[in-house]
């Protein structure tokens, strides 16, 4: 009888022994299998951001430190005076109105109004596009009429809806009779006997603009960081690239280096953005008809802050922009989940506004000799 209970009492622990291990191989080969699924779907998933990257460095590029200009070098000196007269209201004839009063640095470059108010509470023709990384654009303005930031900074101090100075002369003499700024300009521009002079004021202006840059998230990526993205990000940016986005949004401002008609596909654009006025864009700068309803295409870097969009400002909303978008230039109809990765890969693009930038000049102080401003 004893034998046959430890007999029994053995067969049963070597049951349990075998159920055991049983259960542990098949838990153990189980946990193995899916090790190796998670293995593979990295390996896929390092595979296709790799090729991403690939794909997105034939059209991308990164921001860098500074836009040089060979006509018109940056310095610090000039860097900090353009950075005074950007500020400086008295360069409107009112005294009320500056740069940044329509270009907001902190803001993101803009002043998220459909169109500005300038000199006598006049409203402009176009919304103001975003000052950052725009030294990087073939042009500046909507239509294109400036070749440079320089040649940019010079149009709206004379312009009478804008800053509403008379001339370049009264401009020339509310600057130069600041002791501080002529100190200043001898400084910046050590050639030449007359300092203070128009074409001063402007590259001195476009020197500060030239340091504007504002690197993302994006940059990371570019520069090999692949983790810099979230995964709906690079859906985002991978649909950007698929649908034809990135045939005109292009480079390292994201646009901005070519012009294309607002309806390209399917038009007239105001029938989708509702615009009030139907602007012919650069015809009434070249009256060839081939330019009517063309536009220059817009940089999108920090595009979720510079609202409203398109050149009337008449879009509030980036979801509705990018389905415009969609349908006039690339005659389709995205679908919510594609507008949405879209936004999420163009949200990546806000950046770093230089940190100096957002800081307010001191500004020199105005003497008795200095010109009194005209509010009317």
């Amino acid at each position: 009888m004893t034998i046959k209970r430890n007999t029994v009492l053995f067969a049963s622990v070597l049951g349990v022994l075998l159920l055991t291990f049983t259960i542990y191989s098949c838990t153990q080969k189980k946990g193995n299998q899916a090790e190796s699924v998670q293995k593979t779907a990295m390996i896929e998933s390092s595979s296709g951001d790799e090729q991403l990257l690939t794909d997105a460095r034939k059209v991308f590029s990164t921001l860098p430190d500074t836009i040089q200009n060979p006509n018109n070098k940056v310095t610090p000196q000039k860097v900090a005076l353009g950075k005074m007269l950007y500020y400086d209201t008295r360069l409107s004839k009112s005294n009320t109105i500056s740069c940044n009063s329509c270009h907001n640095m902190a803001s993101y470059g803009v002043d998220n109004n459909f169109n500005s108010l300038g000199h006598g509470w006049k409203l402009g023709g176009r919304n103001s596009p975003t000052v950052l990384n725009s030294a990087l654009d073939i042009a500046e303005f909507w239509d294109g009429r400036a070749k440079d930031v320089e040649d940019q900074a010079k149009g709206p101090i004379l312009n009478p809806v804008e800053m509403g100075m008379p001339g370049q002369s009264v401009a020339i003499e509310r600057i130069s009779t600041i002791p501080e700024y002529i100190e200043l300009f001898k400084k910046s521009f050590p050639e030449g006997d007359n300092k203070v002079t128009y074409d001063n004021i402007a590259n001195a202006i476009g020197a500060f603009e030239r340091t504007l840059t504002t690197p993302s998230r994006f940059d990371k990526f570019l520069n090999g960081d692949t983790n810099a993205l979230t995964a709906q990000e690079k859906t985002g940016l991978k649909m950007f690239m698929d649908v034809g986005c990135s045939k005109c949004h292009t480079g390292a401002a994201i646009g901005g280096q070519m012009y294309q008609k607002f309806g390209l596909v399917n038009g007239p654009y105001w029938k989708y953005t509702n615009s009030d006025h139907q602007d012919e864009g650069r015809y009434k700068i070249t009256n060839q008809q081939s330019d009517k309803y063309v536009f220059k295409v817009p940089i999108l870097r920090n595009i979720a802050h510079t609202y409203p969009y398109f050149h009337d400002g008449s879009v509030w909303d980036l979801s509705k922009a990018v389905d415009i978008m969609g349908e006039t230039q690339l005659g389709r109809k995205l679908t919510e989940s594609e507008t949405n990765d879209i936004i999420a890969f163009l949200k990546s693009l806000t950046g770093t506004i230089p940190e100096d930038a957002l800081k307010l000049p001191i500004l020199p102080p105005s003497t008795s000799q200095t010109p009194k401003p005209h509010i009317d």
